[in-house]
């Protein structure tokens, strides 16, 4: 691209050499994105698998308001006891992943559970067709209650409107729980372990339905990840993450990447510390 539009004659080594460069100088990073995670009032995470050379591993993301920070490692709780310890304390939106379920002001994404519940209704099984039709009908008539209750909120919370159909619904699910089919059973045992996290929204109706933010974050790196097939070296991946970590969070806040990317690479060069993120700029 440079060559064609510019007349650049690039290497593939001086590419790989001033991503490295920039990776080096923005990794004191790190620090930062971690603490406006840890600050957060509303942090949506999201992981997808990651090779490193032969090594599998999981690109995870952790998306608020002001940041897109993504880490890259094994798929287990040790990443999040690491980032978030116990000084988070903001909502934390995510999937049915069983890490996630040590932290109390939890919610659940139900675009994840419209499609199992969808699944289901399409399934061959008479019983798993009834159970996904009335989770998707529930889930839909509550979705709608919700958005509602954001323009005007109603004179009693939601979960108490709403109480008598969620006892049945529940009483369902301890049925369906040992179902001989198993991702009937597997839907309502989900239902029933994340149970709160799944209907706290409606006490809190301003908060989202969806984890779509976080899985946004992940979508063009998914498209890479079908192009280079992951990362080589523990160096490059690191590198690789800290990198679209500063890519997405300068877009998030109005900010080109490029300029801020060469501010930290001049800053690294004459010895002085990396320069902040830059701030939000609003858009005019």
């Amino acid at each position: 691209m440079l060559y064609d539009w510019l007349g650049i004659k690039l290497s593939v080594g001086t590419i790989n050499n001033t991503l490295h460069e920039s990776g080096a100088a923005a990794m004191p990073l790190e620090d930062e994105f971690a603490q406006e995670i840890i600050n957060s009032e509303l942090l949506h995470v999201d992981e997808t698998s990651w090779m490193e050379h032969t090594t599998f591993l999981w690109l995870w993301v952790f998306s608020t308001n002001r940041v897109t920070a993504y880490w890259i490692a094994t798929r287990s709780a040790e990443l999040l006891e690491n980032l978030l310890g116990d000084d988070f304390n903001g909502w934390l939106m995510s999937d049915g992943y069983t890490v996630y379920r040590k932290y109390l002001s939890r919610l659940r994404c139900w675009a994840h559970l419209l499609r199992k519940a969808k699944g289901l209704n399409e399934s061959l099984n008479r019983d798993a067709q009834l159970f996904g039709q009335q989770t998707h009908d529930l889930l839909a008539v509550l979705i709608g209650a919700v958005r509602k209750a954001r323009i005007t909120p109603p004179d009693t919370p939601l979960s108490e409107t709403y109480r008598l159909q969620l006892l049945l619904y529940q009483q369902m699910c301890i049925q369906m729980k040992t179902h001989e089919h198993k991702k009937t059973a597997a839907l309502a045992t989900e239902m029933l372990n994340d149970w709160t996290a799944i209907f706290q929204v409606l006490d809190q109706p301003h908060q989202p339905l969806t984890n779509n933010e976080a899985e946004r974050a992940l979508r063009h790196w998914v498209i890479l990840r079908g192009i280079c097939y992951g990362t080589r070296s523990e160096n490059g991946t690191r590198v690789f993450a800290i990198l679209i970590s500063v890519i997405e969070t300068c877009r998030k806040r109005n900010q080109s990447p490029w300029i801020y990317l060469a501010q930290v690479i001049a800053s690294q060069r004459s010895g002085l510390p990396v320069p902040a993120l830059p701030i939000v700029r609003v858009s005019e």
